[in-house]
């Protein structure tokens, strides 16, 4: 066995592999190193299963299309037509790199002669390609259900391996070759095809149900499914690329250069961004916690983030990758000045870091755009959720519930307390992405100048507690603020909406003094939070100049060698240090506002409500619809005197009724006892069918 072990195999190249040597790391080195003869029969023939399927199912399908070459083709969307040019003309350029090396083996003269596994791994990947790029600028029809959805992810799979063997062979031997960079390009052109494949074909009405690979290319059904779908917003069935990109909003955007906008031209929201639905969604997870033993009264905030925990995590996935990418900024300037020092790793490595910052700086706008959007567009989906929470629970609040809660706090909550927490979802990810990027930001400076690092870590430090008794304060004050701001509210929405009794009885003056006076009640607690938030500003905005001046202080003591690259990476990584210092006391700000506002949100939605009377399905011929028998009602549950008490009512069907009596006897809280607005203490009621309510209010 051990002979066998020691050599392992006769290579197909004429040599043997991996004698005495780990077989094991050997192996993978034959495998995954696109330099190896075995890596490139390897990728010969899984490419060449791949050619081989391909044209197999064109020779067999398209000829029994029997139809015209205007029906065959179909490039129906940018991001499709895009994939499937780019990996044409990159299998054009394998198929010419490939003749090209063939004919340097015929050539005796040639300097280079490629052996048969070079140019053979080189031609099958070009035609595999091209092959490709035909063969999905087809309707998916003639290709069929199943080709079109596993082909195109075996092709990423087998794109994904032979990348990787390029990028291993690049970091090996320090050189990039031309068949390297389009290893390396095929990846991207791969994917790029997988998804211009999914979302095209879906529109087209292939990824649906299996009757899609029947529907006849020109029907009527096809206008009335693109009209529907045209009345909700493009974002709702925007392609991947398209949501990347923001090229949804182009219509909107060229239709607001020709003419200004209007209502009618705001398309609808999508179903997942529809009140209603998050509504529904909320609830439909609160009641099930309810009914868990383990959570007998669930929490709201939490309830809320498992409903949409799928778009905090992936707000929370491009947060870091955008911290991750501005943090490479410092890294690669150091390796810029030892490329400009004579100190590079190998020949070209100053276009590899210039091709690696253009990634960089591409990858963090792009993550930071998405990141701003999509915490927002979650913002806007909580606050619609709250808002109508909140409306739905004014409709069913007790009596006892109703003394607590006025209409101008009720008010307050939709209007200002919703929005809060709406914005609480961008500021969300930065609590924790300023804890990431000041963490990255000491392994750099530490990288830089060494043990001066500490020096920077406790001014930092010394910052962060000189605010942590004046975070205390600024809550105190946030809460009082918000306190005072709310009573002010309440008070001018009571007042505005009983603005003709005031009128009537002349107590403008006397109201306008009383909303002053709240008014400067407010002003005192919003000039002591701003003046305490003045000075946390001013802290760590003066912090960065601190950290610097006793870090260079500190190379100087400790006599730590200051040269280009250290001191301009150091500068550098000033900036990832600055923005999370200068942003701590917006975070500090935002998060007190969310905790106060949710909790008074919570107490609202916690708060009791009406027991209503289970009303019986109408049925035609039943003779009372309306039916009350010794009943008691009473607007405080708990008192012992009922304001109504031994009542006995019945109305016919079609049967008109009066009630009649003095002022204060009880009339309008029969008919609300009727809407089930005043707990029952006794007796039955039976209410059938639907129940129409006019205020007596003009």
């Amino acid at each position: 066995m051990g002979s066998l072990t020691s050599s392992w195999v006769m290579d197909l190249c004429g040599r043997r592999i991996c004698s005495n040597q780990d077989v094991a790391s050997c192996a993978l080195k034959e495998i995954f190193d696109s330099s190896t003869c075995i890596n490139q029969l390897v990728a010969t023939g899984v490419v060449a299963l791949l050619v081989s399927v391909l044209m197999l199912q064109l020779l067999v399908k398209i000829p029994n299309s029997r139809v015209s070459a205007r029906q065959l083709v179909s490039l129906s969307s940018l991001l499709y037509f895009s994939a499937v040019v780019f990996n044409g003309c990159l299998g054009l350029v394998y198929l010419g790199l490939g003749l090209w090396m063939l004919g340097t083996g015929f050539n005796q003269d040639a300097s280079v002669v490629y052996l048969p596994h070079w140019w053979l791994v080189t031609l099958s990947q070009g035609l595999n390609l091209v092959l490709a790029s035909f063969a999905f600028s087809t309707r998916p029809l003639f290709l069929g259900a199943a080709f079109v959805r596993f082909w195109p992810v075996l092709l990423t799979i087998c794109a994904a391996f032979i990348c990787c063997s390029s990028v291993v062979n690049i970091v090996a031997e320090k050189t990039i070759t031309i068949k390297a960079c389009s290893d390396v390009l095929s990846l991207p052109g791969a994917v790029l095809l997988l998804y211009g494949i999914r979302h095209s074909h879906d529109e087209e009405g292939y990824g649906g149900g299996g009757n899609g690979l029947y529907k006849p290319l020109h029907t009527e059904t096809d206008s009335e499914v693109a009209d529907s779908e045209s009345q909700v917003t493009p974002f709702a069935k925007a392609a991947f690329f398209s949501k990347i990109t923001f090229s949804w909003l182009n219509p909107l955007m060229k239709m607001g250069y020709e003419k200004p906008l209007e209502d009618k031209d705001m398309p609808p929201l999508g179903a997942t961004d529809r009140a209603r639905n998050l509504y529904v969604m909320f609830m439909e997870k609160l009641n099930d916690k309810k009914q868990s033993p383990s959570h007998p009264t669930p929490s709201f905030f939490w309830t809320i983030v498992s409903c949409h925990k799928r778009a905090i995590l992936v707000s929370g996935f491009f947060a870091l990758l955008k911290v991750l990418s501005l943090s490479t900024g410092p890294i690669l300037l150091k390796e810029f000045i030892n490329v400009s020092l004579g100190k590079g790793a190998f020949k070209y490595e100053g276009y590899v870091l210039a091709v690696v910052i253009f990634v960089c700086k591409c990858c963090e706008s792009f993550s930071q755009r998405q990141w701003y959007f999509r915490t927002r567009r979650l913002g806007l989906q909580v606050r619609s959720l709250l808002s109508a929470a909140i409306y739905k629970k004014q409709q069913r609040l007790s009596n006892a519930a109703k003394m607590k809660h006025s209409t101008g706090e009720i008010m307050n909550y939709v209007t200002v307390d919703a929005y809060r927490i709406g914005e609480f979802p961008y500021w969300f990810h930065q609590t924790w992405t300023t804890i990431v990027q000041l963490c990255i930001a000491l392994a750099i400076l530490y990288n830089a100048v060494g043990a001066a690092m500490f020096s920077s870590l406790v001014v930092i430090i010394i910052t962060v507690l000189c605010n942590a008794p004046l975070a205390k304060l600024q809550h105190r004050f946030q809460s009082k603020l918000m306190e005072a701001q709310d009573e002010r509210l309440k008070t001018m929405s009571e007042s505005l909406v009983h603005m003709k009794v005031l009128k009537l009885y002349a107590w403008e003056a006397h109201f306008k003094k009383v909303i002053e006076g709240l008014r400067e009640v407010e002003y005192k607690w919003l000039s002591a939070f701003q003046l305490s938030r003045a000075y946390n500003s001013f802290l760590f905005w003066a912090s960065p100049i601190l950290v610097s001046a006793v870090t260079f202080l500190t190379c100087y003591v400790l006599k730590i060698p200051l040269d280009a690259s250290n001191v301009f990476t150091f500068m550098a990584t000033l900036r990832l240090v600055q923005d999370p210092v200068r942003s701590i006391p917006d975070v500090i700000a935002v998060v007190i506002q969310a905790k106060v506002t949710f909790t008074w949100i919570s107490k609202f939605l916690d708060a009791p409500e009406l027991n209503r009377q289970v009303r019986k399905k109408y049925y035609v011929g039943i003779e009372y619809p309306l039916a009350m028998n010794s009943c008691s009602f009473s607007w405080d549950e708990s008192t012992s005197k009922p304001n109504l008490k031994n009542i006995n009512l019945l109305v016919k069907a079609g049967e008109k009724v009066a009630i009649c009596g003095e002022v204060g006897s009880g009339k309008s809280t029969l008919l609300a006892a009727v809407l089930g607005e005043v707990p029952k203490t006794g007796g039955t009621i039976e209410v059938c069918g639907k129940i129409a309510y006019i205020s007596q209010n003009a």
